[in-house]
C-alpha cells in the first residue's frame, strides 16, 4: 500500500511556523498581520469556508477582518470596498471569497486588489512574478502542495509530472512551480488525447479538475506520487458504488453520514498502484488556509 501524505498534519507545520512568525514580528514591536475578508451573499461552502480561516487566524495569532456584504451589492460598492482596504495601512492581506453572486465580475474584483495585498496570488502581476520565477505571492494550494511535496523528500529534478487540470487557481501554476523546481511537465485537461495514457507515464500525478473519481488505479503508473487536489460531492449511488469500488466499507460510512465525498482520484485503487497519495478529505484541503495565511505573513513583512 502506498504512503498516506497527511495534509492535516503538514498544515499544522506550516501553521506554526506562521505562529513562530508572527512572534517573532510581535517581538520586534510590530504589529499582527491582519487579512480582511470579503463575504457577499449567502453561499452555505463560503460561510463555513470563512469561519474555518478566522479560526486559523485566531490559531496563529493573525487579525480577521471579516466584510460581509448583501447577495444583491452592486458591483461598484464592492469595488469600493476593496480600493477602502488597499489603501488601508492596517490591512497586510486582502481576500474576496468566491464564489461572488451573479452580477459581480470575480476578475474585475481580483484584479482590483493591490498586488501587495493580493494573498490569493490571483492577481496577474503576481502570476507574471511567478512565470518568471521571481519573489510574489503565490497561488495558495499549488505553494502548499509543492511544500508538502518538499517536505517528503519527493525528488523533483528530473521527474516527469502531468498536471491534469488546466485552471489559473491550481493547474497552471502549479504546473510552473514544478517547472521551476526542474521537473518535466505536461498539462492535460478534457481534450488531451488518451488521458489515461498521458497520466500513466506520470511519475507524479496531479489531479485538479473537479471531476469525481475521474483518474482511476489504471491510470497510475506504478510507484508514482499522487497529488489530489479535487474536493467532490457525489449524490449518484450507482457513480459512488464505482468510485468506491476497492472501499465498499468507506462508502457505506460517507452514505451513513449523509454526504458522500471524494477527491477526483479512486483513492483506494491509487493506494494500491502508487507509492504515495493525499487523502480526501484530510490532503490537499487543509494546506489551502495554511498557504493563505502563509502568505498573509509574507505580505506584511514585505509591506513593513
Amino acid at each position: 500500500m502506498a504512503q498516506v501524505l497527511d495534509g492535516k498534519a503538514h498544515a499544522d507545520r506550516m501553521l506554526e511556523a506562521v505562529r513562530q512568525g508572527v512572534e517573532a514580528r510581535q517581538a520586534k514591536g510590530l504589529r499582527a498581520p491582519a487579512l480582511a475578508v470579503v463575504l457577499v451573499g449567502d453561499d452555505p461552502a463560503s460561510h463555513v469556508y470563512v469561519r474555518n480561516k478566522s479560526a486559523a487566524c485566531a490559531k496563529v495569532g493573525i487579525t480577521s477582518l471579516e466584510h460581509r456584504l448583501a447577495a444583491d451589492t452592486p458591483q461598484a460598492e464592492l469595488d469600493a470596498l476593496i480600493d477602502r482596504l488597499n489603501a488601508d495601512s492596517g490591512v497586510d492581506g486582502i481576500l474576496v471569497q468566491l464564489p461572488l453572486p451573479k452580477g459581480l465580475d470575480s476578475k474585475r474584483a481580483l484584479h482590483r486588489i493591490s498586488p501587495a495585498k493580493d494573498v490569493d496570488g490571483f492577481h496577474p502581476v503576481n502570476q507574471g512574478l511567478l512565470l518568471e520565477g521571481l519573489p510574489g505571492l503565490r497561488p495558495c494550494t499549488p505553494s502548499a502542495c509543492m511544500s508538502l511535496l518538499a517536505h517528503h523528500g519527493v525528488e523533483l529534478k528530473g521527474l516527469r509530472a502531468v498536471v491534469l487540470g488546466r485552471s489559473e487557481i491550481v493547474g497552471k501554476p502549479m504546473a510552473l512551480m514544478l517547472l521551476e523546481q526542474h521537473a518535466t511537465v505536461t498539462i492535460a485537461h478534457s481534450r488531451t488525447k488518451d488521458l489515461p495514457a498521458v497520466c500513466r507515464e506520470a511519475d507524479l500525478l496531479v489531479a485538479a479538475v473537479g471531476k469525481p473519481g475521474l483518474v482511476e488505479g489504471s491510470w497510475i503508473k506504478p510507484g508514482a506520487v499522487v497529488v489530489d487536489v479535487g474536493i467532490n460531492r457525489v449524490d449518484d449511488l450507482a457513480l459512488g458504488q464505482r468510485i468506491f469500488a476497492a472501499e465498499p466499507k468507506k462508502l457505506e460510512t460517507l452514505i451513513a453520514k449523509g454526504a458522500v465525498l471524494c477527491g477526483d482520484v479512486r483513492y483506494g485503487e491509487a493506494m494500491q498502484v502508487a507509492s504515495a497519495v493525499t487523502p480526501v478529505p484530510g490532503g490537499v484541503g487543509p494546506l489551502t488556509i495554511a498557504g493563505l495565511l502563509t502568505n498573509t505573513l509574507q505580505a506584511a513583512n514585505q509591506l513593513d
